[in-house]
């Protein structure tokens, strides 16, 4: 594996309505066919040595869409997380999802919990699914916690760090995602990730997300390659020149 490959890879995964309305199919058929790229977008991680996959399955803005096609995308989620969960497991890749769970409907919260518990001593991959997530959300939440904690007198005002804030965000610990891909040529986070992807690489596919393929996953990872992260300093180069 390169040197520069990136660890952890997140993904907006864009277009499955505009792949659906080209072909004059209803735009339930873009999602179900969107699954399709999801795992292309799994098997290409583990092929290539990706540690962590992020995939942004539901926003927290998504609530505002129409409520049949919101029945059809977690009705399809629950699919997903129920018939691939054995392929999970055989192949050592652990599945967790991270986002509010409150307002997710019941058999979907069964079958996320069903499924990150039998997928939880999977070591190849850290396959993490944002679900009724949004960022901005993220650190309201975050910060209504530190709050709390430093009116019980946990944690003094002057201690709150970045580390203290990344401990109670919604989407966990695990490292900043290094590469950022949005399929379907839009160029936005989109409420995603936002503390996270601070120094992110971002590259932007023009393929809608049902095409996505794993030539598609290549080429990002060739575009990171050839990437100078200096994290704010300069490069060793740069250094070195004085």
């Amino acid at each position: 594996m390169p040197v520069n490959t990136p660890q952890h890879v997140a993904i907006i995964m864009d277009g499955n309505g505009r792949w659906a309305r080209q072909r004059g199919m209803p735009r339930w058929r873009g999602h179900e066919a969107g699954a399709g790229a999801v795992r292309r977008a799994t098997e290409a991680a583990c092929r290539h040595g990706i540690s962590c996959l992020t995939l942004y399955a539901f926003s927290s803005e998504n609530w505002k869409r129409p409520a049949k096609e919101i029945h059809i995308l977690f009705s399809l989620l629950r699919r997903y997380l129920v018939t691939e969960r054995q392929a999970l497991v055989d192949n050592g890749i652990r599945l967790t999802a991270f986002g509010r769970r409150d307002r997710l409907p019941a058999p979907v919260r069964q079958a996320l919990c069903e499924t990150e518990e039998a997928t939880r001593r999977g070591g190849r991959l850290h396959l993490r699914l944002a679900v009724d997530y949004g960022a901005r959300h993220e650190f309201i939440d975050a910060a209504r916690a530190l709050a709390w904690e430093a009116v019980r007198g946990i944690i003094l005002p002057d201690q709150i760090d970045e580390r203290s804030f990344e401990r109670v965000l919604l989407s966990g610990t695990v490292p900043a995602p290094d590469l950022i891909i949005r399929t379907a040529g839009e160029r936005r986070l989109s409420n995603f990730l936002l503390w996270q992807a601070a120094y992110a690489e971002l590259y932007f596919c023009p393929k809608l997300w049902p095409d996505f393929d794993e030539g598609d996953f290549e080429a990002a990872l060739a575009d990171f390659r050839t990437r100078t992260r200096k994290f704010g300093s300069l490069s060793q180069a740069a250094c070195a020149a004085g």
